[in-house]
């Protein structure tokens, strides 16, 4: 069994291979690396095999999402720990070290991240886990560093390394046995927000989630679905939902899926008035999608083991009215 294998899940993304894979392949030259590539149209299997012939490739005959791709893609490795990579992440000399050191040191921690920064404006946090990600108590999730679409200049206030509530799947070190224990990401999520599910399933099993503020790595964000696109809006605010009913404690649950839909009813006037009907529908369709399978996701709910039914990190208040 290797020690550490890094995973890079594709989807029509050649592009980014072609300007970041050369600094992944430099800067972890020893540690094997992988591209699971989701039935791409952009000719990247051809072009990994030309370009990259050291790169271990897995090729899928569908496009099985980041959930499931993921899933089917680590089932047929064999390593200690994975280091999920985005393909459109720009990786540093030794920005694998600290993070397995911490690991390594630490038996109970299940998965980190790195110091996440914007590839094109570098001076600031990125919005897909900045300096570590965290959740209020009606599911919204937000970073230090970022929240909503608010991104914070880096002045190194978060060089830390702490535990948080969930590191982002962008570039996320997992602790392969953890993972598997847990049965890995919900395929029903399809993309998106499955690494909070999975980061809040590990909490309720009693390991950790930390931060590591020494690593640092740049992405460009949006590489498969640009931020403003409704089929995004509406796997966010879906899958949030879903992680919520999931995982949230059994005691108010009721209560905070009430006072979640007035915000998310408060989200669908606020696209409105910024002339974005299709996030307005997508927002409906989300809730809808919810409730009409809600007996399905409690029967979900049951299966999860709670060895700890308090993880910290917890924001009490709302995040959107303290925002």
């Amino acid at each position: 069994m290797e020690k550490l294998a890094v995973v890079i899940l594709n989807y029509n993304g050649r592009h980014y291979l072609q300007k970041f894979l050369p600094t992944v392949l430099r800067y972890s030259s020893d540690f094997p690396v992988y591209v699971a590539d989701n039935f791409s149209t952009d000719n990247s299997v051809a072009f990994l095999r030309k370009e990259f012939p050291s790169v271990r490739l897995i090729e899928f005959k569908n496009n099985y999402g980041f959930s499931e791709g993921y899933n089917r893609a680590l089932d047929q490795i064999s390593a200690g720990y994975y280091m999920l990579l985005n393909s459109d992440v720009e990786v540093t000399p030794d920005w694998l070290i600290p993070m397995v050191e911490l690991l390594d040191r630490n038996p109970e921690i299940a998965a980190c991240q790195p110091k996440l920064l914007q590839y094109n404006r570098r001076s600031h946090f990125e919005y897909a886990g900045a300096a570590g990600g965290f959740i209020d108590k009606y599911g919204y999730p937000f970073c230090r560093g970022r929240i909503f679409t608010t991104m914070e200049r880096d002045y190194g206030q978060y060089d830390d390394t702490r535990p948080v509530f969930w590191a982002s799947g962008a570039c996320m070190l997992v602790r392969s046995s953890f993972f598997r224990e847990l049965g890995g990401f919900d395929p029903d999520f399809f993309a998106h927000m499955e690494e909070i599910d999975l980061c809040w399933r590990l909490l309720l099993s009693g390991y950790a989630i930390y931060y590591c503020g020494e690593s640092v790595v740049y992405h460009v964000g949006g590489g498969t679905l640009h931020q403003s696109n409704p089929f995004k809006t509406y796997l966010n605010f879906r899958n949030s939902l879903i992680t919520l009913v999931k995982n949230s404690k059994k005691k108010g649950l009721y209560l905070r899926l009430f006072m979640r839909g007035i915000f998310d009813l408060i989200a669908c006037h606020r696209f409105l008035l910024f002339n974005s009907p299709g996030d307005f529908l997508s927002v409906v369709r989300a809730n809808v999608h919810v409730y009409k399978k809600f007996l399905y996701t409690l029967k979900k709910r049951e299966k999860i083991k709670r060895n700890n039914n308090h993880p910290g990190n917890i924001y009490r208040r709302s995040i959107v009215l303290s925002y």
